[in-house]
């Protein structure tokens, strides 16, 4: 096998960039591998309309494929919803997810990271503790294992493994090319970031970002001693700090903002965990989108029942907020919220087979 010279991979980089990598060759072949890469053509031998000798020039470089990461396991759940183990260049292993809703709309879940370090307490992903972050190819490469298994995305959410905004100029640059007018041309209103609520990334996403995408952060309490022990990531920036730089966005981006919300049986589904999310959302322009937990292997929670989580569904209702109701996909094989777990991220945790859930 080819030993690669950039583990950065292709993938993410513009026509101008990969022009720059092949400077022997005149610009508009860069322009051409672009392409390719764009349309999910990643083996060298494939791209025909690239000389005999570039193409030989990329084997010897990269191996027979620009793509970083591969394909190990991949499972299909009974609502449609496809998960894909992927093995990095290094040995270690990421998840990400295709969701199909009810209309056929196929959302791709991106991870950014491998593992995670915000340790949240009720998601699995953080059991695994952070590896490394990922690379934008990387990100990027998610997208088209998804769509050459289960068909092209139309819409990209960064809910996966690991914190975007802890990997923030990966992620940016990942969203800068499925935005792309000359690549995959994804709409800003299609991508979603999905962030625990780092002060600083989220001011860095309304001063400096130019690719104007969705934000959701993870709420799950606005009781802030509540939130610390399930949040740890709210002892640096605590309520009253997010809140303000939520408002700052805001002020700046005029965009809504989705409140996500993990209901927790008997934990932050009270009437009082109501009226302090409605005391929180005061001053925002946001939606609450609640979602039941969804099991995890050991960790120390219950589902909320459907009676629990319909009540304060409409206690934030009648407080006038704007609530949503996140449907469970993905249940069945381990690829619902707060379920990813990457296998361990450990080569010794894999078998290589496909399974079905059907």
């Amino acid at each position: 096998m080819k030993s690669r010279t950039d583990h950065q991979g292709l993938s993410a980089l513009f026509p101008n960039e990969l022009s720059d990598l092949i400077s022997q060759e005149p610009l508009f072949r860069g322009r051409q591998l672009f392409t390719w890469l764009a349309g999910g053509t990643f083996k060298f031998e494939e791209m025909k309309n690239l000389p005999t000798a570039l193409r030989r020039t990329l084997i010897d470089r990269y191996g027979e494929t620009a793509c970083t990461s591969k394909v190990v396991k991949q499972q299909t759940d009974t609502d449609g919803t496809v998960k894909l183990l992927l093995k990095l260049y290094d040995g270690l292993f990421v998840e990400s997810v295709l969701l199909t809703d009810e209309e056929g709309r196929r959302t791709a879940c991106l991870s950014s990271q491998v593992g995670c370090a915000m340790g949240c307490t009720f998601c699995r992903t953080a059991e695994l503790g952070l590896e490394r972050n990922l690379t934008a190819s990387e990100i990027v490469e998610q997208f088209y294992h998804l769509t050459e298994i289960a068909g092209q995305p139309s819409h990209i959410v960064f809910m996966g493994m690991g914190e975007p905004l802890a990997n923030i100029y990966e992620t940016a640059r990942s969203i800068e090319i499925f935005h792309f007018s000359e690549g995959l041309n994804i709409s800003a209103r299609r991508i979603t970031l999905s962030t625990c609520g780092i002060p600083e990334g989220i001011r860095f996403l309304a001063e400096s970002f130019s690719v104007p995408i969705r934000l959701a952060v993870s709420l799950t309490s606005a009781d802030n001693d509540l939130r610390t022990s399930l949040m740890p990531i709210n002892r640096k920036a605590p309520l009253p700090e997010l809140h303000e730089s939520l408002l700052y966005y805001q002020n700046i981006r005029k965009k809504r903002i989705t409140l996500e919300y993990v209901l927790l049986d008997g934990v932050n589904d009270s009437e009082t965990a109501c009226r302090q999310l409605v005391q929180f959302a005061k001053g925002l322009e946001c939606v609450v989108n609640v979602i039941p937990w969804n099991p995890g292997a050991g960790l120390p929670y219950n589902e909320p029942t459907r009676d629990s989580t319909e009540r304060f569904c409409s206690c934030l209702e009648h407080a006038g907020l704007r609530v949503t109701r996140r449907y469970r996909r993905g249940r069945g094989i381990s690829g619902a919220c707060g379920q990813l777990a990457g296998s361990g991220t450990s080569p010794h945790h894999i078998q290589p087979v496909m399974q079905t859930n059907e």
